[in-house]
């Protein structure tokens, strides 16, 4: 019996709802595989039998047949069907259509008779469609009152007068709903709704796996039905591209992406794509097909046999047939040489501005803190310490005596910058596990070292050679701490900060990177396994931009401190948490990207921090988690098969020494149908590519022409939408139509026009423009998105809920539009990006609210600025301060935001800043979103 929901409307079996504060409607929950969706999933009335795996008899010909109930439950046989829709398994069935019979005792999979695994590709009126939920449901209006579930949603204005008139990938109940952007405005949940529905025809996999497609987390594509030809993906104006995390962090209590460990890895002879669930088994199952390049490929002989026990093994729970993410352990033909260890070398800056700002004593205790997290399962970790001011100074730690007894590390200083040489050929890489205490002992040393260091100067580029030198053999990663701009040897900097250029058309110049050092460098270490990370800690002008290039080229990461002060424990705080974070971090050693696709589709260009080493394979000397890739793909020819996979390889060296490869699966169906192509746009996922492809325009053109190509591109799809999809006349004319999953496009196009890395202003300097662009082309997309929508919440009058644990986690506040409309005098407000947050206090504040949140009598007694919130023993306290902190920990990646006090009647620059975040209201030239939507209507005319 199918569960009540709490309107009191059944759901099918295995369904249930539960109430979202967050976003004020129902989540619909499958209990059994745990996915979310917002639609109310359709009632079957149809009887879904369990699917039971008969694992083959040991003496199993080579022509291997599986009985006739086995093979039937994976390709709709009578009386064994299957409910996970879209997944290839047996559907309910429909009147009037009769379920194929049965051709024998014995079936094989994928070839359940003769011919007739071809004929139910080709005949999908043998299988009854399931029954989905509508797609892209018209959501209510801002502001108006969301319908009780169970009630029809309230329809859409009626300029879609066209949309409804089409055919659906062979599939009931897919509609296109169109929405008025001047009538609409923008609802911030919307950006947590998962990306529009896969639905694949039937029968596209050979296991009912409800995970057979890579999880968005993963890999999502821009659109999620395919054109079949290049001229219908040009006339909807949407480009294509996929959006890729291949190695994210997990959530607690998820489980591990499947690794297989039997080194059995079935590929295709021709174009190498790996084994997935979307191929088909022929000739008794002996032969795979490939479902890219249709090549006819034979099973591994071992695929079907259990080396853990040492028996015949069920082929159909193999992870790589039921998961869209897998890991395989590689074999040694996967080595061109043995696993190196993971190898660290710290470049500390050791100049008066570094040790003034307190940065090298902060580093040093950090990494004194930090050093038992350093991945080191093994202990084959090696780590070095290399100090630069106008010098170099190395750090010789002798491997412990045979007594046990632990010799002092010895300091080695090179003068020399134009030639830098190691003095030493021993005992400056030295392993971790070995040398931990005398390493401790360095560590605790070194800021007596230097404590009265008067050198101004930077010899970064002289520290980077040596470094290289000392790790060229083995790879890994230089992390760099610096403090000044680099003014000694090779790399050498000026400062080229100019106010008079900020603002005009040759501001992009200061954006590129001044010195030709710098990119070929990182070439290098990407060549020998090298990637390079660089933390920045200036005061003043640090050329971020040309600093940025080791990193883009070397897969690293940039961190930025501008005005670093470690005597303001919020700025230590930060520091300590992100290169805390940044060292316990698991990375893949000695990667290489290659992503395939099936034919017609190919690999146009790359967006991401890598280097493209051939056409398509992607050089990364380490992997860190949580860092995003784009990929823009190109229809080259006409697609005839009902449905793509695109796959996406991995083949890395884990940081505990193991050599794998790890491989996300997606397929998606193809269509005809310019509806059906708007109908399934990822706005999320489009927006991630405008963010990359911005990015890119502002370096080889301006700043300008950058902004202009993302109006452009939004008033293209406006017209595109507007020519094909809605009906002529006067009404339209004063509409801009749009499909309702793709209405957060334009604010969120917005957004990325007023970030600090694109904005048209004067006033933004050059390093924190520079370090805004390096976010932009780097972040995955679930950090994106709030880094160009940020999260906005008001607090004072959260519901009681909000702020307490619930079973699904602290329950947050709603969110609010972005618009200083909703700022209220009395108020107390949280406005947040990812990277910095700011609480935002009314001047009317009553005292009491003053006093439970900061302990303060009043609201005059109050500083604005950089702070930390106390914990105080009240229940709003409490409840403020459990928001701010599940609000740093729901973000994926290393990330500490400050937090900000803003006075409503507080420092100028600081609550232009906090206001800057409220993308929807106007600003200096850049219009509100209002203005914005009136501009886009006047260009789709």
């Amino acid at each position: 019996m199918s569960s009540p929901d709490p309107a009191g409307q059944q759901l099918p079996p295995g369904w249930a709802a539960e109430w979202d504060q967050t976003n004020q409607r129902y989540l619909f929950i499958e209990q059994a595989t745990g996915h979310r969706q917002w639609e109310p999933p359709a009632v079957d009335d149809g009887q879904s039998a369990p699917v039971t795996h008969t694992a083959p008899g040991p003496g199993q010909s080579k022509r291997r047949q599986y009985a006739a109930g086995q093979t039937q439950a994976y390709y709709g046989g009578d009386g064994a069907t299957a409910s996970a829709p879209g997944l290839g398994a047996g559907y309910p069935q429909q009147p009037g259509i009769q379920p194929p019979q049965s051709q024998g005792p014995l079936f094989t999979p994928g070839l359940a008779g003769d011919g007739q695994f071809a004929a139910q590709q080709q005949d999908p009126q043998q299988y009854s469609q399931p029954a989905y939920p509508q797609y892209g449901q018209d959501q209510p209006a801002y502001g108006q009152q969301q319908p009780q579930y169970g009630q029809p949603p309230q329809q859409g204005y009626g300029a879609d007068q066209l949309a409804g008139q089409f055919q659906n990938m062979g599939m009931k109940g897919f509609s296109l709903q169109t929405t008025n952007l001047l009538a609409s405005p923008p609802e911030p949940s919307d950006l947590n709704l998962p990306p529009p529905e896969i639905r694949l025809p039937p029968n596209s996999t050979v296991t009912p796996s409800t995970v057979a497609n890579a999880d968005p987390s993963y890999s999502r594509t821009t659109l999620n039905a395919i054109p079949t030809t290049h001229s219908l993906l040009s006339k909807s104006k949407v480009p294509l591209a996929l959006v890729i995390t291949p190695y994210r962090s997990l959530d607690p209590g998820e489980e591990d992406v499947p690794l297989v460990t039997d080194t059995v890895i079935a590929r295709c002879r021709r174009c190498r794509t790996y084994i997935n669930p979307y191929v088909q088994f022929i000739d008794g199952g002996s032969r795979w097909r490939c479902c890219m390049c249709n090549m006819s490929n034979e099973v591994p002989q071992l695929f079907d046999w259990d080396q853990v026990n040492n028996q015949p093994g069920d082929r159909w729970s193999r992870a790589e047939l039921n998961h869209g993410v897998v890991e395989y352990v590689a074999p040694t033909e996967y080595m061109v040489r043995a696993p190196q260890p993971a190898v660290y070398i710290f470049l500390l800056d050791v100049s008066h501005a570094a040790v003034q700002s307190g940065m090298l004593a902060t580093a040093t205790r950090t990494l004194l803190e930090n050093l038992e997290r350093i991945p080191d399962e093994e202990s084959r970790t090696k780590i070095a310490i290399i100090a630069f001011d106008v010098s170099l100074y190395f750090f010789s730690v002798p491997p412990p005596s045979e007594t046990g007894e632990i010799a002092e590390p010895e300091m080695l200083v090179v003068s020399d910058t134009d030639d830098p040489f190691l003095p030493k050929p021993t005992d400056l890489l030295v392993n971790l596990a070995e040398a931990k205490p005398a390493l401790e002992s360095l560590l605790g040393r070194i800021p007596d070292m230097f404590k009265d260091n008067t050198v101004i100067g930077s010899a970064l580029g002289p520290g980077l050679q040596a470094g290289y030198k000392l790790m060229s053999s083995i790879g890994g990663k230089i992390i760099v701490l610096s403090s000044s701009l680099p003014s000694i040897g090779a790399g050498a900097l000026k400062n080229r900060e100019d106010p008079k250029v900020l603002g005009t058309s040759k501001e992009s110049g200061l954006l590129q990177a001044a010195s030709t050092f710098y990119k070929t460098f990182a070439i290098e270490c990407s060549r020998v396994q090298v990637t390079v990370d660089m933390l920045l800690f200036s005061a003043s002008y640090q050329d971020v931009a040309s600093l940025a290039c080791l990193p883009h080229y070397t897969s690293g990461q940039t961190y930025y401190y501008p005005a670093f002060n470690a005597s303001r424990a919020e700025d230590a705080i930060k520091f300590a948490h992100e290169f805390g974070k940044l060292l316990a971090m698991p990375i893949m050693l000695e990667a290489v990207i290659r992503v395939r696709a099936s034919r017609g589709l190919r690999m146009s260009s790359f967006h991401g921090n890598f280097f493209v080493r051939s056409t398509d394979l992607l050089a990364m000397p380490t992997v860190p988690q949580d860092q995003g890739y784009v990929i823009e793909i190109q229809i080259e020819e006409t697609i005839t098969a009902p449905f793509v996979v695109i796959q996406t390889a991995v083949l890395h060296t884990t940081c505990y020494g193991e050599r794998r490869i790890r491989v996300i699966t997606q397929a998606l169906p193809t269509t005809t149908n310019l509806s059906e192509v708007f109908a399934s746009v990822d706005q999320v996922a489009l927006g991630t590519l405008l963010s990359n492809k911005a990015v890119e325009k502002c370096l080889t053109h301006k700043l300008e022409d950058s902004r202009d190509m993302l109006f452009k591109v939004l008033v293209e799809i406006l017209v595109a939408y507007k020519t094909s999809m809605t009906a002529g006349g006067a009404a339209a004319s004063n509409q801009l139509a749009i499909a309702e999953n793709m209405k957060m496009l334009p604010v969120f196009v917005l957004g990325l026009l007023k970030n600090v890395g694109i904005r048209q202003s004067a006033q933004i300097p050059p390093d924190i423009r520079g370090y805004a662009q390096a976010l932009l082309s780097s972040l995955p997309w679930n950090l994106l998105v709030p880094y160009i929508y940020p999260s906005f919440y008001a607090l004072h009058s959260m519901p009681p809920e909000a702020g307490l644990p619930s079973e699904n986690g602290l329950v947050m506040p709603p969110a609010l539009p972005l618009t200083s409309e909703r700022l209220e005098r009395h108020g107390l407000f949280l406005i947040e990006d990812g990277q910095t947050m700011f609480l935002w206090v009314g001047r009317d504040a009553v005292p009491q609210l003053i006093m439970d949140v900061f302990g303060l009598p009043n609201y005059e007694a109050l500083r604005g600025g950089k702070t930390t919130l106390p914990l105080l023993d009240n229940d709003f306290s409490k409840r403020v301060n459990a928001v701010i902190n599940k609000t740093r920990e729901m973000r994926r990646g290393p990330y500490w935001p400050h937090l900000y006090v803003v006075k409503e009647d507080g420092e100028p620059p600081l609550r232009l800043w906090a206001l800057s975040l409220l993308i929807q209201d106007r600003a200096d030239v850049l219009p509100s979103y209002q203005q914005f939507i009136a501009s886009l209507r006047d260009k789709a005319r």
